[in-house]
């Protein structure tokens, strides 16, 4: 086993299973692992072969510029992205990512389409090909050399006329995604390659679609511009041939139909998620979403459940769901009539990247908060068998178990809560109370970014609870804290903190609290109202509530939770209008490469606190985005955050990690 947590610099060298991919006949597994680059400063993917008879796990590709996606044709061909620079073009772009295909037959991976925007994402069915990518309006001819006069010419500006204008760390334009589709022929060329969506706008941002088995048609999300600034999304079929013609599959005032978007083996079915409107009064609403592709009549499917990943059952009559679920995410088979969905999967762990084979096996990644992603197989039966995995093994620094209380409400709220090895009633480990972002989200899986085991390691017990707003546990824990993030979220996560605090291995006189996105928000919400903790971390962090509305990279979302900005909610639950009674430590860290929650809140804390006497310090990450992603500064951030808890918690002389220096 390895043990990589004492070591920041260690840690973030571990190799991470991103994601897996079955052949159709069930016959080859292929994994996407990302691992650290040579030079250390950066991280890149390539494909690994997982043998179905025990064999070890071996890379399947080697490029500088890594691969990204996985998808095998119905011959059995491996497509996947790349900007590896193709041998047989002089001069070839190497930043530019393109379609390449490695033979099932074995040899040289080959580039099979190309474009000036580049290609982001594919998927297949029988010959057909279809993959996007980013085109600049006008004559299609002359984008190349378009997009070369604005490189040369130093122009960057976008002129947008629509909603939304950013995503997450990314600006959107000046060009438009649009699907492309081609002829995938024997000699394994792509011919006839023609695009399917001229003129989409904005249509396409972040679809999700997939092919239908016979290749005729491609089936995608597709974005609509409403007043206001608000956007809806419906579903749309288009053929791959006959120009590409469209038509509206799902459509449904106050609802979006999402991805993941899957055709049915038979081709008679498409599985989707459908998402409502919420507004100030009505909590979100998300259900797996079944349509016939010939007459567009749908249905509910799954119950409750919320899908988190899908995949067809080989009749075509049931899909396996995963779905969160008590702090986990189990899989479970729902059948496409829209009757009661049935637990595959033990209730133990969090399953993602599902694949079904031919004999009805469902091929998955599967974690936990104590378990990095590995491969597994899952019988017809459940029964769950673990595979070889491209990555190593970790031995933990301590144990997981969980904590349950009853809240002020009647409630129930649960979470789990690391202790670290030698925690015990002689030697009890100082307090760490760590709130998931989301907000509709749960701690019931394996986090790179955010990872107890770390703090474990240096002697932390974690809490990492589920209060209201979380997902797998109903309806009504959503409704408890919609509209109310601060006030109710306080109650259950003090609730059962007060729990955690009460376990003779926990020591109450040592706290902290800390959190990013939503957790941000409540950490800084926690400031406000208490001061039971010597030190609180916020990362990426709302502070002013109405500020934040109207600088996000998605408005319209956040709009119809909390109404009209200027309204009466943002002024009861903003953060900002409690800074006369924060006293506690605050470690500010913010990217500015954050387009979710942009830079601007964390500075006017960051000032607010300043101006106000409050003892804190800003980690300020002029190059990351949500979530700081690269090495170095993952290092940065958990020495710095260490370093501060080190102060302010056990009491020892501040040091600036050597990182900083």
């Amino acid at each position: 086993m390895v043990t990589p947590f004492n070591d920041i610099r260690d840690y973030v060298g571990v190799p991470r299973v991103a994601s897996l991919r079955l052949s159709p006949d069930g016959t080859r597994l292929v994994s996407v692992v990302q691992a650290l680059n040579p030079d250390g400063k950066s991280y890149g993917t390539s494909l690994w072969e997982i043998p179905l008879d025990g064999r070890r796990p071996y890379r399947l590709t080697r490029s500088v510029k890594g691969e990204a996606g996985a998808e095998f044709t119905a011959a059995g061909d491996l497509l996947f992205g790349s900007r590896r620079p193709d041998p047989t073009v002089k001069d070839s772009d190497e930043e530019t990512p393109a379609l390449w295909l490695l033979p099932a037959a074995g040899g040289e991976a080959r580039q099979i389409a190309s474009r000036p925007g580049g290609v982001a994402g594919f998927a297949t069915g029988g010959q057909s090909v279809v993959f996007g990518s980013d085109v600049l309006p006008g004559d299609e001819a002359t984008e190349d050399e378009r997009r070369k006069t604005r490189k040369e010419a130093g122009i960057s500006a976008i002129l947008h006329e629509s909603s939304p204008v950013r995503y997450w760390d990314h600006d959107l334009g000046p060009g438009e995604p649009r699907l492309f589709a081609g002829i995938l022929g024997d000699d394994e060329r792509l011919t006839e390659v023609r695009d399917l969506t001229p003129q989409p706008g904005k249509a396409l941002t972040n679809a999700s679609y997939d092919v239908t088995p016979d290749g005729g048609t491609v089936v995608t999300t597709w974005s609509v511009p409403l007043p206001a600034g608000e956007l809806r999304s419906r579903l749309v079929a288009i053929a791959t041939a006959d120009a590409g013609a469209q038509r509206i599959l799902a459509e449904q005032d106050g609802h979006d139909f999402d991805g993941p978007v899957k055709v049915s083996p038979d081709g008679r079915l498409v599985a989707c998620v459908r998402g409502n409107h919420a507004d100030t009064s009505r909590i979100p609403e998300t259900t797996l979403w079944i349509v016939d592709l010939a007459t567009g009549e749908g249905h509910a499917a799954g119950g409750g459940l919320w899908p988190a990943d899908i995949a067809w059952a080989p009749d075509s009559r049931s899909l396996y769901v995963a779905a969160d679920h008590q702090g986990r995410r189990p899989i479970f088979q729902v059948p496409a009539d829209g009757s009661e969905p049935v637990r595959l999967t033990p209730d133990d762990a969090a399953y993602l990247s599902l694949n079904v084979a031919p004999d009805g096996a469902v091929y998955a990644l599967r974690s936990a908060v104590d378990r990095a992603a590995g491969p597994v197989r899952v019988t017809a039966g459940g029964t769950v068998e673990e595979l070889a995995s491209p990555a190593p093994e970790l031995e933990l620094p301590g144990t997981l178990t969980e904590v349950t209380v009853t809240a002020d409400d009647g409630a129930t709220v649960r979470g789990w809560l690391v202790l670290p090895e030698g925690a015990s009633a002689e030697n009890p480990a100082p307090f760490l109370l760590w709130i998931h972002g989301g907000p509709l989200s749960s701690w019931n899986d394996w986090s790179w970014r955010w990872n107890p085991w770390i703090m474990a390691q240096h002697g932390y017990a974690v809490l990492l609870p589920d209060p209201c707003l979380s997902t797998g546990y109903g309806s009504e824990m959503i409704r408890r804290g919609w509209a109310n993030w601060g006030p109710r979220t306080h109650a259950d996560l003090m609730s059962i903190t007060d729990a955690a605090l009460e376990l003779p291995e926990v020591d109450a006189t040592r706290t902290a609290a800390m959190g990013g996105s939503f957790g941000g928000y409540m950490a800084n919400w926690v400031a406000g109202h208490t001061d039971r903790f010597k030190a609180i971390v916020t990362h990426a962090s709302l502070w002013h509530l109405d500020q934040f509305a109207g600088t996000t990279d998605a408005p319209m979302y956040w709009q119809r939770e909390f109404g009209t900005p200027g309204g009466e909610l943002y002024g009861s639950l903003s953060p900002h209008l409690s800074l006369a009674e924060i006293s506690t430590p605050m470690l500010v860290i913010h990217g500015d490469r954050d387009y979710r929650v942009p830079i601007g809140e964390g500075l006017r804390l960051w000032w607010d606190l300043q101006r106000s006497g409050v003892e804190s310090k800003f980690l300020y990450f002029p190059d990351e985005n949500h979530w700081v992603l690269k090495p170095g500064n993952a290092v940065v951030w958990y020495e710095t955050v260490l370093a501060f808890l080190d102060q302010h918690v056990l009491g020892r002389e501040w040091k600036r990690p050597e990182s900083l220096s």
